[in-house]
């Protein structure tokens, strides 16, 4: 019962998950397109009121012209809308998520004894220490350097370096899969603690000031603004990160590290490409393609490099019945997969129960050879090969 409630938990989290992360993400990509979009006003009456920009707009039959005020409007509306939820719910369904998925089954999920044999509780203590840190560093980057002379481009370089040493450190302490998934989760954390602890406590300040008909000190957008701008280049990194456990020929690769940056790396070039996009169509700069360029360059550069080795050939009969097959499971993959554990619904300890999953056999252990995971059980090259002929000859089990 505890292998199929987990199922159930991890199914639902996962689909509330992307579905807030859509929320999120789509409104962070709109106000970033509506920011560079903006033209100063027209009207008279606009201007007078502070306005700095503003948009027109057609979608879904009607006709839309948002505004914005350069510090604050000089009335504050009844209604005002917060955007928030967005990113704390994605953050708590993600964490929840992590945490039933890597941190339960920590000896399954976050270790690889080929990469670091170390106790599940220092494995979770320092699977959270980056969260905290990450955020602790990046926080305090900003806080001495964002507001000084050139400082947006000192915090981005410092946070690239940053990024790239935690990339490194995780792939030296974790298995491949959980490390790429870590290192999304820790920036997804401090994109979150931006939203929280710096966009959100400004925009209540400015708030209570209009109410309270105190003047409005600009830096409090100007931080908020600074912090949201982070977040726009983090999330494509982040999207790679979290998808990039179905795909395990990146995070498998001898260089797993390397690999992640330059993907991240591809991911907020190509983002840049789209931010500086806007402005390029309002004359404000030139045209980003080079920034997209890279991005593109830096993709080939990595397919070309993991384009798949010539493998040496293994010896193994021209058919494989289940009785050959039968002893590489039960000890390869029944322990997982029998009936005292049944992870993730998946039995192998009979033959009715090998056919039905044959084609998940196949794909997992001999296509993406995610199977077993982090190859803990030690399964040979002869064994995949015996799989795979076995496979091929008709998934036979009588």
């Amino acid at each position: 019962m505890e292998t199929y409630l987990l199922d159930w938990a991890n199914l639902l989290l996962r689909w509330l998950h992307v579905i807030v992360a859509i929320a999120w993400i789509g409104s962070s990509f709109y106000f970033v397109f509506l920011d560079s979009s903006l033209t100063p006003p027209e009207d008279e009456q606009l201007k007078k009121d502070g306005v700095s920009g503003e948009l027109w707009a057609v979608h879904g039959g009607g006709f839309y012209h948002p505004v914005k005020f350069a510090v604050s409007p000089p009335r504050l509306p009844d209604h005002l809308h917060w955007f928030y939820w967005e990113s704390y719910s994605t953050w708590l369904s993600g964490f929840a998520l992590f945490l039933i998925s890597y941190l339960w089954s920590p000896s399954v999920y976050l270790i690889d004894a080929k990469v670091m044999d170390w106790s599940p509780a220092a494995a979770i203590s320092a699977a959270l220490a980056f969260l905290v840190v990450f955020w602790l560093l990046y926080d305090a980057i900003c806080r001495t350097l964002g507001q000084k002379e050139n400082g947006d481009a000192k915090v981005g370089a410092l946070v690239l370096v940053l990024v790239c040493v935690a990339a490194w450190l995780a792939t030296q302490l974790f298995a491949g899969r959980a490390a790429f998934l870590l290192v999304g989760a820790m920036i997804a954390t401090a994109m979150s603690a931006n939203v929280f602890f710096w966009i959100i406590p400004g925009q209540r300040t400015v708030v209570a000031d209009l109410k309270a008909g105190r003047p409005v000190d600009p830096i409090h957008g100007q931080r908020g603004k600074q912090r949201s701008v982070h977040n726009t280049y983090f999330t494509l990194p982040v999207l790679f990160a979290m998808l990039s456990n179905h795909y395990s020929f990146t995070y498998t690769h001898e260089y797993n590290w390397l690999i992640l940056i330059g993907m991240m790396f591809a991911g907020a070039a190509i983002r840049q490409f789209f931010v500086m996009r806007h402005g390029y169509k309002l004359g404000r700069n030139p045209h980003p393609w080079k920034y997209a360029a890279a991005g593109v360059v830096v993709l080939v550069a990595l397919i070309v490099w993991l384009k798949p080795a010539p493998t040496v050939a293994v010896a193994v009969p021209q058919t494989v019945s289940y009785a050959e097959l039968k002893p590489v499971l039960e000890q390869r993959c029944v322990m997982c997969h029998g009936e005292a554990l049944q992870s993730k619904n998946v039995r192998l300890d009979s033959a009715d129960a090998l056919k039905q999953h044959s084609q998940t056999v196949y794909q997992q252990v001999v296509v993406t050879r995610l199977m077993p995971m982090n190859n803990a059980t030690g399964m040979t090259e002869e064994e995949r090969a015996m799989v795979a002929q076995w496979f091929k000859g008709g998934a036979k089990v009588d």
